[in-house]
């Protein structure tokens, strides 16, 4: 059951990932379906971070004591300010591992 899950997994990826990238297929997205797939990166990526943040212990936690948040808005800063991942990364990590 297990092994038929993957498989099955696997192709409906596959398939959902062929269609869009095989050029000899007659699948032409319109340009407003383009634009709003621009959205889709941002939106998985703030929904791995968010409850990382912002949850903790089974509530909301927005005090100063929780470390994530802390590191976030040092990394959201300091990204807006320098436009260097690498340096927000490091700076932002560090910052957490300290506080932590």
């Amino acid at each position: 059951m297990i092994w038929t899950t993957l498989i099955l997994m696997a192709a409906i990826v596959f398939i959902s990932r062929y269609l869009f990238l095989e050029p000899r297929l007659p699948i032409r997205l319109g340009p407003r379906v383009l634009h709003f797939l621009h959205y889709t990166g941002p939106a998985a990526l703030t929904a791995i971070w968010a409850p990382i943040v912002f949850h903790r212990e089974g509530s909301l936690d927005l005090g100063l004591d929780n470390p994530y948040l802390i590191a976030a808005v040092f990394a959201a800063l300091l990204a807006i300010t320098t436009r260097n991942v690498l340096l927000t990364t490091l700076l932002s990590m560090a910052l957490f591992f300290i506080i932590r």
